[in-house]
């Protein structure tokens, strides 16, 4: 069914409008996702909504508007932010471009499944879960489901951003190795000039750095005020975490949590990775799965001395492939559903 541009615009208008409300309640910049003009925000996320490669982005926007909309202390007021992000979430879900649309599962492996899990937490602790993904599984889009579920925060890109920010570094001068938003960039390249070394500095640009992040490399400084912001965040919060080593944080510094790990059999993620992604046939996207997959491994077995993907290291691993997108979340459902029932 062809998209009707102008009423994409128009849920893009109330996405902007219900940005501009949770900011007004909050009276800080902190909860304001669009802070340029209403019509070049408005462009641009219909642009953003009519494209699907770029639901993520929509997601993660929808997500920060979500987080502060929670934080809203009167409580009818609150509930009205809620009640209308809700609708609209319904809507962009609803789109032929949604994020949420498509799926992992395969319908063979999905008949073998049991399950049997127990209580971990105790009431008391904060609701804190940890997912690791592989890319084309979906674990991004059962993150987000998972969250709004729960009706807890989401992160994923943000805790990134917000590293950067407290650092006072600049985006385009650090990539984010640590998730997937800089996927769609890479597929657009060849795959040569994909996940290039980093520059080499002078002598000159390294002493800047070092006296600039305490003696500390830039990605260093940027992980482990990211593993201080993710601690803080945990005696203060319910939230879910995408990526970002956080199971590992966690364990280290005896925080209770759930940790989470989700892949599904190559041939499933190459299929959902040539069907969100444009201009992907099966050869670039198999060469894509295994440097992402390489990349990742790198960097989460350098900064937690874990390899990534052991089931050792996970209180769940999941075959998304088995259950799909949404069985995936109802199957976390159940066992957290165990931890507030018992």
């Amino acid at each position: 069914m062809p998209i009707n541009r102008d009423e994409i615009k128009e849920l893009a208008e109330h996405i902007y409008d219900l940005d501009a409300e949770v900011y007004c309640h909050l009276g800080s910049s902190l909860g304001r996702v669009f802070n340029r003009d209403r019509e070049r925000c408005v462009n641009e996320l219909t642009e953003l909504l009519m494209t699907r490669p770029q639901g993520n982005i929509v997601r993660s926007e929808l997500a920060l508007i979500a987080n502060m909309a929670r934080t809203i202390e009167d409580k009818e007021e609150r509930k009205l932010c809620m009640r209308e992000y809700n609708r609209i979430l319904g809507e962009v879900m609803s789109l032929p471009t949604s994020f949420a649309s498509g799926d992992v599962i395969d319908p063979k492996m999905a008949n073998l499944n049991t399950f049997h899990l127990q209580n971990r937490f105790s009431s008391t602790d904060h609701l804190i879960i940890c997912i690791s993904w592989t890319y084309g599984s979906g674990g991004i889009d059962v993150g987000f489901k998972l969250a709004d579920k729960l009706k807890i925060n989401y992160y994923d890109a943000e805790i990134f951003e917000a590293v950067l920010k407290r650092l006072e570094a600049e985006k385009d001068a650090f990539q984010d190795k640590a998730g997937y938003t800089h996927v769609q960039k890479e597929i657009n390249q060849s795959p040569a000039s994909a996940f290039k070394p980093i520059k080499k500095m002078t002598f000159k640009e390294r002493m800047r750095e070092f006296s600039r992040y305490h003696g500390l490399s830039k990605r260093d400084a940027v992980f482990f005020n990211q593993s201080d912001l993710l601690c803080e965040m945990a005696g203060k919060e319910d939230f879910i975490i995408m990526g970002r080593c956080g199971d590992s944080i966690m364990t280290n510094n005896k925080i209770p949590h759930l940790s989470i790990y989700i892949t599904a059999p190559v041939e499933q993620r190459i299929h959902r990775a040539i069907e969100v992604n444009g201009g992907l046939d099966e050869k670039k996207a198999r060469k894509l799965l295994k440097r992402l997959d390489r990349q990742h491994s790198r960097y989460y077995n350098f900064y937690t001395g874990r390899s990534w993907g052991n089931a050792n290291n996970y209180d769940l691993c999941i075959n998304s492939a088995s259950y799909g997108i949404d069985g995936t979340v109802d199957l976390i459902m159940r066992m957290i559903n165990k931890r507030t029932n018992q």
